[in-house]
């Protein structure tokens, strides 16, 4: 497999794992990017551009990165708090009073960021066309009654995250979240993604699907297996129901889907468009401004949610909308915040060593909050870092 990009000295670990990604886990085609301080350390990329296809991965190449946009959904009600425009103690009713009703009147922005407003399902699912629609979206999740008292437990908001963040921004704002954000975040920072992609950039992104791989150890380790495997397969259980909260599950390749903006889903991203943002959370980047103060980077790495998931079966860490490092989504250090997208995708930043990771790939494989091929990728970045400390 011929591996395109640069590595900074040092950084060789990452060269080799990524290699090894295709030789020995199946990689198709696939991404990495690593910042530190600000600077640009790996940029690599190998394989095709389509899952099922045989044109080559190119600079540039992006790909759907499912709930890895929930990080940038996340940090753009942080900006808004940053920016004095969103209390995170005021109930969500007071942007939204539509949403304060059916035992909801209480539920806080923090407790909508922290996965904690207890409406991780819809007692009707929509349509992958209904979804798409930001006002029946919210609509749904305002009218929806929760399963568990807001703010007193957590669990992953898979698909609502979408409507609920999405329609906070709106009604802050007064804009739609996908135009929000490409010019609050993506264009300051110059970060390739999208939240809606144009059609001017259609051609950039390929065409994800299943890739099938050698057998990997789980890293789902914090329940028995069994109780992991039984709530995926009950169609009653509060994991299928987030999960399904959008039925059928959309067709990711379509370009209705992806000019749809799906905050928890559908984000379209390089690997370097994910780590340059990242990067941008915790300071400078070449080029770019920097979004987040040391007080709100601070606020997006403070545990808010941890302990057993309700909707995952695993234990989670949740900041306020970011994944924190632990045994389900290891991280690079205690003190990292991102998000993975399922199967596949990964993007944090670790405030202590001024690292920013970016990972994508058009081959999505069963694992939700830990893929194997982004973890090796991680534990090279620690070993150079290692390394270089030694």
């Amino acid at each position: 497999m011929d591996v395109n990009g640069t590595v900074t000295e040092g950084f060789e670990p990452v060269g080799e794992a990524f290699a090894a990604n295709f030789e020995l886990l199946g990689e198709r085609g696939a991404a990495v990017t690593v910042y530190r301080d600000g600077h640009r350390v790996v940029d690599l990329w190998a394989g095709t551009r389509d899952v099922d296809g045989t044109e080559p991965w190119e600079r540039g190449t992006a790909q759907v990165v499912r709930s890895a946009t929930k990080g940038v959904a996340a940090a753009a009600l942080l900006l808004l708090h940053q920016r004095g425009e969103l209390d995170l103690d005021a109930p969500v009713g007071t942007y939204w009073p539509e949403y304060k009703t059916a035992g909801k009147e209480r539920t806080l922005v923090r407790d909508l960021l922290a996965h904690r407003a207890g409406v991780p399902v819809l007692d009707r699912p929509l349509t992958p066309a209904e979804a798409a629609d930001p006002d029946l979206g919210a609509a749904a999740v305002a009218a929806q009654a929760p399963v568990w008292e807001p703010g007193t437990d957590h669990g992953y908001h898979a698909q609502t995250y979408s409507w609920l963040t999405g329609e906070l921004v709106r009604r802050v704002t007064g804009r739609p979240v996908g135009a929000w954000i490409a010019r609050e975040i993506a264009a300051p920072v110059g970060a390739d993604l999208w939240l809606g992609l144009p059609e001017t950039e259609r051609a950039r992104a390929g065409r994800v699907g299943p890739l099938t791989a050698p057998e990997t150890a789980g890293v789902l380790k914090t329940r028995p297996k069994r109780a992991v495997a039984e709530a995926y397969a009950d169609p009653g259980s509060l994991t299928r129901r987030a999960f399904a909260a959008i039925t059928p599950l959309p067709d990711e390749n379509d370009p209705a889907y992806r000019a749809a903006a799906l905050p928890a889903s559908n984000g379209i991203a390089t690997a370097d468009g994910l780590a340059r943002f990242y990067a941008s959370l915790i300071g400078e980047v070449d080029g770019g401004a920097r979004l987040f103060t040391p007080r709100t980077a601070e606020l997006a790495r403070t545990e808010r949610s941890a302990g057993p998931d309700r909707v995952l079966v695993v234990g989670t860490r949740f900041g306020l909308g970011h994944m924190l490092h632990g045994s389900a989504s290891p991280l690079l250090s205690p003190g990292s915040f991102g998000h993975p997208g399922r199967g596949g995708a990964l993007a944090f930043a670790d405030p202590g060593t001024g690292i920013a990771f970016g990972y994508v790939t058009n081959g999505f494989r069963a694992s939700v909050t830990a893929d194997p091929r982004a973890q090796a990728l991680v534990r090279a970045v620690r070993t150079a870092l290692d390394r270089a400390a030694g």
